[in-house]
């Protein structure tokens, strides 16, 4: 086989447990997106437009509808007879079954598929970022500089460098040192789980990563430490564009709503950069005239006869007259019944909003026993797939929905005591 110049390797394992319900049958990178995505479509749109044809996804849980999703990689021009888009689940032997243990094991697991392009680079992606980038550029960078790792980083406000894995760097972007969630930052260039690795180096260093019982098996806790403490030259390649980690529901919620907003660098159809997606082919949305509709993204197959402002309507919606969707995420064919309001909520697939409900709205008659500030910050009220929600309920704001909502016969629900109220 023809020897590549550079193999992405994207993680699409993690288990995702931020996004809550949301979560629970699917994987983490094949969760909705503005619309008409998933959240792996962007890295690999980027491997398409960067010119990087042979792509692994590295998946693990639940990974049944991403497997399904990427299918041959036709959407994305990876459907490659040299190379193209290969699923990679944990290696299985003849003797036992290994979960990736962290994401250097999850590379290494791989080495053999790696070899068998023969690749002078590797690019080592997150499977749950939402950004345009262009990796051919950072490959360029990588070998201007005869590094043996090149880490994209993007600026962050100073006072939330501790969120995040900190590149200290020198006036040649040179990486001196990096701290994983300083207390007190010394920098505010973030890593953004974007690597470029001369192929053989990072191989000596998995294996001699896997061969030690004390590490996790971590590129940030473990092989670019170790990179860095042997003297290598490990180089920060800034990126300016938009960049979002989705890993929770308010970043999900958040980057939804930029989408509305004109942020600049997140225009999804631009033909310069446009990001693909595989879609069944639908009608086109249809708008009735007593619907009302100000700010939205509005997919094919949808039907909107009520009020929607403000709003993300994934394929296949329906909104019913009568009905107000307010600052909001609906999932595919996700259905909002008349007299039902909506207000600061991602709505899951398939989810049943019946009439009269109230979802995120804040009043003592309001069912909060889901109430999870943990998953659900900022107020965002997460409804889950196939979910059902019994007629004129409410739901307070911050609740995670995780099953059928049904008032039990002859009796009121109010806050604080609905648990024998609610149904499985």
């Amino acid at each position: 086989m023809k020897s590549k110049e550079c193999v992405a390797m994207i993680l699409a394992g993690g288990q995702g447990s931020r996004l809550g319900v949301l979560t629970k049958d699917v994987a983490k990178p094949a969760v909705p997106f503005g619309g008409k995505y998933r959240i792996i479509d962007f890295p690999l749109s980027n491997c398409a437009h960067s010119g990087i044809t042979t792509v692994g996804v590295l998946t693990q849980y639940q990974p049944f509808e991403l497997n399904t999703y990427i299918g041959n990689g036709q959407p994305w021009d990876l459907d490659r007879n040299d190379g193209g888009v290969y699923v990679l689940p944990p290696y299985v032997s003849a003797e036992k079954g290994e979960w990736y243990k962290g994401t250097a094991n999850a590379i290494y697991q791989n080495i053999g598929f790696i070899s068998r392009f023969n690749p002078k680079y590797v690019a080592v992606l997150s499977g749950d970022h939402i950004y345009k980038m262009d990796y051919s550029k950072m490959i360029n960078a990588h070998k201007a500089a005869d590094a043996a790792a090149t880490i994209a980083v993007i600026e962050v406000p100073i006072e939330d460098a501790s969120r995040f894995g900190i590149m200290n760097t020198d006036e040649n972007m040179n990486i001196v040192e990096f701290e994983e969630k300083p207390k007190k930052p010394k920098s505010n260039l973030a890593s953004m789980g974007v690597y470029i690795f001369t192929w053989e180096m990072l191989k000596k260093y998995l294996i001699a990563d896997e061969n030690d019982p004390r590490s996790d098996n971590d590129f940030g806790k473990n092989i670019i430490p170790k990179m860095l403490s042997d003297k290598n030259r490990l180089i920060a390649y800034k990126f300016s564009g938009y960049w979002k980690d989705v890993g929770t529901i308010q970043s999900l919620w958040e980057a939804n709503m930029n989408l509305l907003s004109e942020t600049p660098g997140f225009m999804l159809d631009d033909e310069d950069w446009k990001i693909f997606s595989r879609n069944p082919a639908m009608a086109p949305h249809y708008i009735s005239p007593t619907a009302e509709v100000k700010n939205c993204y509005i997919t094919a197959g949808c039907k909107i006869d009520g009020n929607i402002e403000n709003s993300i309507i994934s394929s296949g919606v329906s909104v019913e007259r009568g009905a107000v969707v307010k600052n909001s995420v609906l999932l595919p064919y996700c259905r909002v019944k008349s007299g039902a309001t909506v207000e600061k909520a991602i709505i899951g697939t398939n989810a049943y909003i019946s009439k009269g409900c109230r979802i995120g709205e804040q009043s003592k008659d309001a069912i909060d026993d889901f109430f999870d500030p943990n998953i659900c910050t900022d107020d965002i009220t997460l409804v889950g797939a196939d979910v059902a929600i019994e007629e004129n309920l409410k739901i307070a704001p911050g609740s995670m929905v995780t099953r059928n909502v049904k008032r039990a016969k002859n009796m009121e629900i109010t806050a604080k005591k609905t648990a024998d109220t609610i149904t499985a």
